[in-house]
């Protein structure tokens, strides 16, 4: 490891552990102000929780990220178009989702924002690049611009969907942002050093959001999430044929479970956008009557398994896409069988 390297990693590491400690102070004052003024998430028949809780404790992780990305740029650890997607449209999804948090945005209107910072990302990143499948790398065109165009805006969206119980949408994604970063083959890139900061800034957030829930992070964290994880995905691919599919496969829990909850919505003809429980997971902690289980269960299937098939997919790149079928084939299953997406029953109450 040369001096620049060292200097690299240590810069990358002060900054992590800035972003937690701020998080948690910044949550800890968000929670505070909430609470002096009425910002509560009151519970009702779809909500997983019974007790009113602050909301808008994103604004924390938003803060911090962003914060520290200003330094990662600043010396050389990230690429500008990186760093220009993260804080053009993620602020942008932010800003969208505060609104929602406090007086109920239109679902156009927050579309549209995701749209917009969507568009803004493929600007400075490009669209998706070549893919590889087996030893050949197929390139995609115009096809990948309008693939990296659906996949940013999905992943906004579905953070925001799976954020339904206390602590898993902050868990996950410090688990897919601190994977993808470990399994990064190259860091031209520039996701390792942003990757690594975020997934600390959702960890200082974790110990509020843990279960039971001090706050939560609302749309303006769960978008500004989802937003980012989507952007590093695609900047990794831009020097990465496989990472696409590392980064498929990290976040697989999530993706699967709000795919296929999507499907069956929009089957049945409903308003997807309308809040409801038929996600697998809140179907699970509704039966077991504790969040704490159903996250904690998650964490233990992307660490053991998620990411063993990661770590495989990475060392044989020319495996990547099956290796993505046979690790999200078993979610697939579970989901289904979990009652992912199903029409809503009368159900106990949960926790």
């Amino acid at each position: 490891m040369d001096l620049a390297t060292t200097h690299g990693a240590l810069m990358t590491a002060v900054l992590s552990l800035c972003a937690l400690v701020l998080t948690w102070l910044v949550t800890g004052l968000i929670r505070r102000l909430a609470l002096l003024h009425g910002l509560v998430d009151i519970p009702n028949n779809r909500s997983s929780h019974r007790v009113a809780t602050p909301r808008g404790g994103g604004v924390s992780i938003v803060l911090a990220v962003s914060a520290a990305l200003v330094i990662i740029v600043h010396f050389g650890a990230t690429r500008g178009g990186l760093f220009l997607a993260l804080i053009g449209g993620g602020i942008a999804v932010a800003i969208a989702g505060l609104v929602d948090d406090r007086r109920r945005l239109s679902p156009g209107i927050r579309l549209a924002v995701h749209i917009a910072a969507a568009v803004w990302a493929l600007v400075w990143l490009g669209g998706l690049p070549a893919l590889r499948l087996g030893d050949h790398l197929v390139a995609l065109g115009w096809l990948g611009y309008v693939l990296g165009f659906l996949g940013i805006v999905w992943v906004t969206n579905l953070f925001n969907f799976m954020d339904g119980i206390d602590g898993i949408a902050a868990s996950e994604a410090t688990f897919v942002t601190w994977s993808g970063a470990l399994l990064a083959t190259s860091a031209a890139s520039g996701v390792i050093a942003p990757a690594l900061v975020l997934g600390a800034a959702c960890l200082g957030f974790l110990f509020w959001n843990w279960s039971p829930a001090q706050i939560f992070m609302g749309d303006v964290g769960s978008g500004y999430l989802g937003y980012a994880l989507a952007v590093f995905a695609l900047a990794a691919a831009r020097t990465d044929p496989a990472a696409v599919w590392v980064w498929l496969i990290l976040g697989g829990l999530f993706l699967v479970d709000a795919t296929v909850t999507l499907v069956r919505r929009l089957a049945r003809r409903e308003r997807v956008y309308q809040a409801h429980r038929s996600h697998a997971y809140q179907r699970l902690a509704s039966r077991w009557g504790s969040h704490r289980r159903v996250t904690v269960s998650a964490l233990v299937v992307d660490v053991v398994w998620l990411l063993p098939c990661a770590v495989f997919a990475t060392l044989h790149p020319s495996l990547g896409a099956v290796t993505t079928l046979v690790a999200l084939a078993p979610l697939l299953a579970v989901a289904l069988i979990a009652g992912s997406g199903r029409s809503e029953q009368p159900d106990r109450a949960t926790i």
